[in-house]
């Protein structure tokens, strides 16, 4: 037997052994970290996954940042589940949800939040949280479905005016996400993925700049992600964040993600001011303020609040910030009118 013929043997071998990893410990990750929450149905066998918490009225609902999971939500979903009743969830293509089977714009992500919520009996009225392009999702899903909703935390969301098509300086942006996913894809089927990306988790205390340069891009990208996102979320949620990002399907829903970024810009670019609904928009300090004119877009009852110590994710960077903000929304929601209140009076 040739030498060639023994390489592609024992690479053949690995390849299977790699995708038998794979998919072990896909297995083993979601009896681990999964059995918090529930899946629903929300049609054609499609399943979303919620974790849910506290009780009452109204329901806060968390959406997450582009690539994100619920697990970005976890330290305040746990804090807002003290005083209220909360859902957060992954989209489908995320997470522990099933794949993608429409393209990922706000509208069709909204349509399918809304019938996981009819179909899993969490009843509105709602109070939107949402962050980034989640923040996104909630302005359409209050468009759509105002009668659901009491009021919107919208947590630095995603400026349509720097995105492709109005900017195309961001161009690269995409392109990059794009190779990341081309690079990480087929490895992901191979187990290469996830022996890489727990490496890393493993050791995030200890990362460098040099081994994230000699893994590339992508290296360069999760190190990232680590040090200015996943480093500032509870520690306990890290093993399951490798589990999602070390998964082939998750490559697959960030693709999908990204390829819609043009058609989401041109859709929530057009939409119409959300009307008579209270709308907090917090705004990193670190970033320049939405205008007026910005504002105005996006509702008729819209104040700004600047997070002065904050980047991007400012549920992360300043937690207190965006739970007093639901909070305030929650008591608004809640307290008596004026008329129930001179009644009570009268009494």
């Amino acid at each position: 037997m040739g030498i060639a013929l023994w390489i592609v043997l024992i690479l053949a071998a690995l390849i299977a052994v790699g995708m038998l990893y794979e998919m072990l410990g896909s297995r083993r990750d979601a009896r681990l970290y999964a059995g918090a929450g529930r899946w629903i149905a929300i049609g054609r066998g499609a399943r979303l996954y919620v974790l849910e918490a506290g009780s009452g009225e109204p329901t806060v609902l968390f959406e997450s940042g582009i690539s994100a999971t619920n697990l970005n939500w976890r330290r305040i979903q746990q804090s807002v589940a003290e005083f209220t009743r909360t859902a957060s969830y992954d989209r489908s293509g995320l997470g522990w949800s099933s794949p993608c089977r429409t393209a990922r714009t706000p509208a069709n992500i909204a349509a399918e939040l809304h019938e996981m919520l009819g179909r899993g009996g969490i009843k509105p009225p709602y109070i939107l949280v949402g962050h980034s392009f989640g923040g996104l999702v909630m302005r359409r899903y209050a468009l759509d479905y105002p009668e659901d909703v009491l009021g919107m935390v919208l947590v630095d969301p995603m400026r349509c005016e720097e995105w492709p098509p109005l900017d195309q300086a961001r161009q690269s942006e995409l392109e990059r996400g794009r190779r990341l996913i081309r690079f990480a894809s087929p490895i992901a089927r191979c187990g290469l993925t996830r022996l890489a990306v727990t490496s890393l988790f493993h050791r995030a205390g200890k990362l460098s700049g040099q081994l994230a340069g000699a893994a590339g891009s992508g290296g360069r990208h999760v190190l990232n992600r680590i040090t200015t996102e996943v480093g500032k979320m509870p520690r306990e949620v890290w093993p399951a964040v490798a589990s999602h990002w070390s998964r082939p399907g998750f490559y697959a829903g960030m693709r999908k993600h990204i390829e819609s970024i043009p058609d989401t810009v041109r859709e929530m670019h057009a939409a119409e001011p959300i009307r008579g609904i209270p709308v907090t928009v917090l705004t990193p300090g670190q970033s320049k303020p939405l205008s007026e004119e910005c504002l105005r877009r996006i509702g008729n009852r819209v104040r700004q609040v600047i997070a002065p110590a904050s980047a991007h994710w400012i549920h992360l960077d300043e937690p207190e910030l965006v739970i007093d903000s639901i909070r305030d929304l929650v008591q608004a929601a809640t307290a008596p009118s004026p008329v129930l209140q001179t009644s009570l009076s009268a009494d």
